[in-house]
């Protein structure tokens, strides 16, 4: 950790150059050369990036960030007050500390909060970020967390995992044995010193995967923000046995959308309908969840088609997603096809459908855009059709 950063004159600077453009600023010569360029240019990114996703941070005075790509990875300010609703009792050992946001969230609901960091000047930012926002009930230890938890004489109210992949694989499947720390190998060890554990991961990992390699797990949080899925948080107690429950929220504008259900205890599946006077598409965290029966039999709803995880109703309700006024539905042949869409401008969604939104747009030279929102999907009759709507919410 540079102290040199913490210069009046510096912070300043750092303050006075947030949202720039850094590929530009970077040819510029460095008006403070008794200390690197590339930190300072580090600390812009990091705090540019912090702005709305850790307001905590970017208003407090004095901060230290670490790289921007630590920065991007770390939990929102918004997931992390999430998580630390889940929590209670007096102590909380987080075995992957990182930037300490999830820590700084924890230490307002647990009295003692330890943060294990095995990067040791990562730990000392933390430490020196932590007294500068005042938070005094979190210890910072270097080192690897299995030997910090090994060392504790004591049992924890929870311990809390968000463990890393050892290598990028983006866009493909991964298990958790394959992350630092190793969960499913240790989790024998973390149950002799808690009875509660809590592991995020990302979105990525298969929630199939996750139960087949976990044992105890009383709920799987989906969090969305935005209708994007953020992080999955997987709930073990080692007392636990049953149905796990699936708990999804999507934060959005200030406001929550939940929606819960216990795995493999539904028994029913919607009736099949044709499209009504309202469409619904879940939000991307219901969509991850899987229980695409559970959301229309809670909601009363038709569904479109087993596969197509759209549903309709006569009159329009309170859905957790997407809702839109049907204002025409046509079969996809060529005729209908040219009489109302195409040369047209609209936005495309396609679901349960052979083609793209690509080639759609491609092949009737649909513009993107505008109010008209169209569904390409298919019909309890297994037709193709097309949902021609106007959005509600």
């Amino acid at each position: 950790m540079d102290i040199a950063l913490l210069n009046p004159d510096i912070q300043k600077y750092i303050n006075s150059q947030i949202g720039v453009d850094l590929a530009k600023l970077a040819l510029q010569k460095n008006p403070f050369p008794e200390i690197q360029w590339i930190l300072i240019l580090n600390q812009i990114a990091a705090k540019s990036k912090a702005k709305e996703k850790l307001p905590t941070y970017f208003s407090s005075e004095n901060i230290i960030y670490p790289s921007k790509i630590s920065v991007e990875q770390t939990s929102s300010e918004k997931t992390a007050l999430y998580k630390s609703e889940i929590v209670n009792g007096e102590t909380l050992i987080d075995l992957t500390g990182g930037f300490g946001v999830d820590c700084l969230y924890f230490s307002k609901r647990i009295n003692k909060v330890i943060h294990c960091e095995i990067d040791g000047e990562l730990s000392d930012i933390v430490n020196h970020n932590f007294k500068q926002i005042g938070i005094d009930n979190v210890k910072c230890f270097a080192g690897d967390s299995y030997e910090i938890l090994n060392n504790y004489n004591q049992k924890f109210d929870w311990i809390y995992i968000d463990p890393s992949r050892r290598n990028d694989q983006k866009g493909k499947v991964f298990m958790l044995k394959d992350c630092l720390p190793n969960v499913p190998d240790l989790l024998s060890f973390y149950f002799t010193k808690t009875n509660n554990i809590l592991i995020k991961t990302a979105p990525i990992l298969d929630i199939s995967a996750g139960l087949f390699e976990l044992t105890n797990v009383k709920c799987i949080h989906i969090v969305a923000v935005d209708n994007e899925v953020k992080e999955l948080l997987w709930e073990l107690n080692a007392g636990f046995i049953g149905n796990t429950e699936i708990k999804t929220i999507n934060i959005s504008n200030g406001e929550a959308a939940f929606f819960d259900f216990e795995l493999n205890s539904n028994i029913e599946s919607p009736n099949l309908e044709f499209p009504m006077n309202f469409l619904y598409e879940p939000n991307n965290a219901i969509m991850k969840s899987g229980g695409f029966d559970e959301i229309g039999l809670k909601y009363n709803l038709g569904k479109l088609h087993p596969h197509s995880h759209l549903y309709t109703s006569e009159n329009q309700i309170n859905f957790p997603g997407r809702i839109f006024e049907i204002k025409k539905v046509i079969s996809y042949s060529k005729q209908e096809m040219k009489t109302n869409l195409e040369n047209t401008k609209a936005n495309i969604t396609t679901r349960n459908f052979p083609d793209s939104v690509e080639e759609i747009r491609k092949k009737w030279k649909i513009k993107e855009g505008g109010s008209t929102y169209c569904f390409f999907t298919t019909d309890p009759n297994n037709d193709k059709i097309v949902i021609i709507c106007n959005k509600i919410k």
